[in-house]
């Protein structure tokens, strides 16, 4: 059975992102500070957000459990995690952002769409940047991780995950969105590629490095065009195909993007 790929969680301040509509001053961990939980529209916003450490459990790797110094513990003692609450809230974050875009999402009318009190989405997500990115990253299942012994079964893994992901009608619509509020909202693109995607692009070039010292994968390969070209092409398929990948898609994606990049023999061209 595959494990999930575990990544070690950022633990920081809980301040809010500036230039967010609907974001929130700086809050505590706890439900203490504005009884009205939060002020979207006034307040300093903070200097800037430290990836928050739930991120990394919807982003693509598993996330482990940290010391007890972390951001988990900062909730009240005795107070045990909901994942149904959680799981409703970002959910409700999708519904909000298919319904009003990014500029009409509020962490009040996300709250009141899950069914939770303001305190308790202010617990998990300090504002609605890192609301967001945690929604948009719930979408994505976790790449499976690495056996390490035959880099083309570990790639295959992983592309069927990213195959059906790119399939979601949720996924297709939100990260069109994403991308298109870009230019409007760069910390919000920049904060999802850190967050979400270059993790996911990490463990996929450690595959890949792995099977270059194998000596499955040539020497000169360049790993950065593989990782583009492996991604792209289940990418590119979800986005312009509405019907299903056929059986053995991600093999054959990386069954061609290998034979390019396999050791050549001693008579091989070029």
């Amino acid at each position: 059975m595959r494990t999930t790929h575990d990544a070690t969680p950022s633990a920081g301040a809980r301040t809010d992102a500036a230039g967010m509509p609907g974001g929130t001053g700086t809050r505590s961990g706890t439900d203490g500070g504005n009884p009205d939980g939060g002020n979207p529209d006034g307040g300093n916003p903070g200097p800037g957000l430290p990836p928050n450490a739930r991120v990394a459990q919807h982003a693509g790797v598993a996330q482990k459990a940290g010391p007890a110094g972390d951001c988990g513990a900062a909730r009240r003692p005795g107070r045990p995690r909901s994942e149904q609450a959680e799981q409703a809230i970002l959910d409700a974050a999708i519904e909000a952002v298919a319904d009003r875009g990014i500029d009409g999402v509020s962490c009040e009318d996300v709250a009141a769409r899950a069914g939770v009190g303001k305190a308790t989405l202010y617990r998990r997500w300090p504002g609605k940047e890192d609301l967001l990115i945690a929604a948009f990253a719930a979408l994505k299942r976790p790449l499976p991780e690495p056996g390490g012994e035959s880099a083309r079964d570990d790639l295959i893994a992983m592309l069927e995950v990213m195959a059906e992901d790119a399939e979601d009608p949720r996924f297709a619509q939100q990260y069109a969105l994403l991308h298109a509020e870009g230019e409007r909202y760069p910390r919000l693109v920049a904060l999802y590629r850190e967050r979400v995607v270059e993790p996911r692009r990490e463990l996929m070039r450690s595959v890949l490095r792995r099977g270059v010292a194998a000596g499955q994968i040539r020497p000169d390969a360049d790993v950065e065009i593989a990782v583009l070209a492996l991604t792209g092409a289940v990418m590119i398929r979800g986005k312009h195909d509405t019907l299903p990948a056929e059986p053995c898609f991600a093999a054959r994606v990386v069954d061609e993007i290998l034979l390019g990049l396999a050791p050549r023999s001693a008579n091989a061209p070029g």
